[in-house]
């Protein structure tokens, strides 16, 4: 095989199976450090024989065994110099490998992590922001993006984190089913998460990555199969319609497509009905959350037969049930803009230049975006102009930015 070919091939596994390959080697290691150097030492080792032996059947197996095994080398050359370290000898004797393979409650490696790393001793927002770069692979700069939150706070966070985690000893286990639930909140946030970084990416040339949205589906399904509690139901409701408009949302040279503008009958009908039916249900519990009216929200869009159809009477009636649970900014400036919908650009005009008065929003980009689009809408070209200037300063998304330069190009045709 050509080097060239072989090398896209390698960088195609890494990117479908690192993440997993780094979930179980965490789990069989125990330390997070020494899993993240297994995995390299895995990659250096398939780039040394795989050209020679060729591409294993099962990639995923093969590199978690030859990272494991190169680790348990190393570890046991260090036991021989240091026999203070436990866990070298663990793992040099075999002592730390899945001893609870076999427990029915978490069958996925990535998933059993995901709830590791939320463990009480650690800061909400902290276990979210763990698991989102160590098990899920986002960087440091998307996963600020997320929490709208300043890059070296974000990384500083992470590293307490892990610090943490090695200095009180946080056991790496799966919780008992009582812990599990417990766990929940903040493991339905982390997937959430994971979904909008593949829904839409925070920077790159690409609008969405399609490998983090499915694993967030993926997640989702196993999650309901562990615990069918409510907003579980909802957010898998939730990713599933909005999942659902992927092949609507960019043109064939990856230019975004906005809701309205987009052709519905590219609209996956059949995710759209699993999605509906999810949410019907978790309505019906009477005890649904954010997720739940979220999903809800994504149902009313996808049941219109067109953009002019849709019920914004309705979407903004949910979306009042919503910031009585949710009072977050972003919650109010997608109210704002279902409340142009309803009632007219100078109307969520308004309620959006309120929020930016606020300062909340002053950093983030879909706000300004707003901001113009309604000006443009009302005629105020001007201020248009400088709204969507802003919005591109703020934006690291290729299609984005393009959809930006569109609108002000059309201004000024206009």
């Amino acid at each position: 095989m050509p080097a060239a070919d072989f090398n896209r091939r390698l960088e195609a596994v890494y990117q479908s199976e690192s993440r997993a390959v780094l979930a179980t080697l965490i789990r069989l290691l125990g330390d997070f450090d020494r899993a993240e150097e297994a995995l390299h030492d895995a990659f250096r080792a398939a780039l040394e024989k795989w050209p020679e032996q060729g591409m294993p059947e099962n990639p995923r197996a093969w590199l978690v065994s030859a990272g494991r095994f190169r680790s348990i080398d190393q570890l046991r050359r260090q036991a021989r110099f240091d026999s203070f370290d436990p866990l070298a000898h663990d793992v040099a004797d075999g002592t730390t490998a899945a001893a609870d393979d076999d427990d029915p409650s978490v069958t996925d490696d990535r998933l059993r992590l995901i709830f590791t790393c939320c463990h009480p001793a650690l800061a909400p927002d902290a276990q979210i922001s763990l698991t989102l770069r160590e098990v899920c692979g986002l960087t440091t700069e998307q996963i600020a993006q997320a929490f709208l939150t300043p890059v070296p706070t974000l990384a500083q966070r992470i590293v307490r984190a892990k610090a943490k985690i090695r200095d009180a000893g946080i056991p790496y286990e799966v919780p008992a089913a009582a812990e599990l639930a417990e766990r929940l909140e903040t493991v339905l946030r982390v997937i959430y998460l994971v979904f909008n970084e593949g829904y839409t990416a925070s920077s790159g040339t690409e609008l969405m990555r399609l490998d983090l949205a499915s694993e967030a589906i993926r997640l989702g399904r196993l999650l309901i199969e562990m615990l069918p509690d409510t907003e579980a139901l909802g957010l898998l409701a939730l990713m599933l319609l909005q999942d659902s408009r992927r092949a609507a949302r960019a043109s064939a040279a990856g230019e975004l497509i906005v809701l309205e503008e987009q052709d519905r009958s590219l609209w996956n009908r059949k995710q759209i009905e699993e999605g509906s039916a999810l949410v019907r249900r978790a309505l019906s519990s009477r005890r649904f959350g954010p997720y739940s009216l979220q999903a809800a929200i994504a149902a009313v869009h996808c049941e219109a037969s067109s953009a002019t159809e849709t019920d914004w009477n309705e979407i903004v009636y949910l979306y009042d049930l919503l910031l009585r649970m949710e009072t977050t900014p972003i919650v109010e400036l997608n109210r704002a803009v279902a409340v142009a919908m309803r009632d007219g650009p100078a109307a969520g005009l308004a309620l959006v230049d309120d929020l930016l008065a606020q300062g909340d929003l002053a950093g983030y980009r879909l706000a300004h975006a707003a901001r113009a689009d309604l000006c443009r809408r009302l005629g105020r070209n001007a201020e248009a102009r400088d709204a969507y200037l802003r919005a591109l300063a703020l934006v690291q998304l290729e299609p984005e930015r393009q959809f930006l330069q569109r609108r002000l190009g059309e201004l000024a045709g206009g």
